[in-house]
């Protein structure tokens, strides 16, 4: 990534294109919903080894993803709010469908 995005919008689009493996995707998707978990774990019992758990589980399964089935660098690596920003927005969308979680590329639905 050899741009500087000044905005969300084109950053996204560029995000995209180093998600298109599937397995990285689904990875994302992993480590996204147990960041979530250790969250509510954390506000059920209090205990803040969940909350040091959180940022290993999100960007252990992402950079796995990356490193091992992308074969890219992460987009957190160089722009790191909005590679978190953009994490959820992928999160969302492949709750809704928007982003496929089986296809090899990840093409937005219009």
């Amino acid at each position: 990534m050899a741009e500087k995005y000044t905005n969300f919008s084109a950053f996204y689009a560029f995000y995209l294109t180093e998600h298109s493996n599937r397995t990285c995707r689904q990875l994302h998707f992993l480590g996204s919903s147990l960041v979530l978990l250790c969250i509510a774990l954390f506000a059920y019992t209090g205990n803040g080894q969940f909350l040091l758990g959180a940022p290993v589980c999100g960007y252990g399964f992402a950079w796995i993803g990356h490193f091992m089935f992308e074969k890219n660098r992460p987009a957190s690596f160089k722009q790191p709010v909005f590679s978190f920003m953009g994490d959820w927005v992928m999160y969302w969308q492949l709750l809704t469908g928007k982003v496929s979680f089986g296809q090899q590329d990840a093409v937005r639905k219009t």
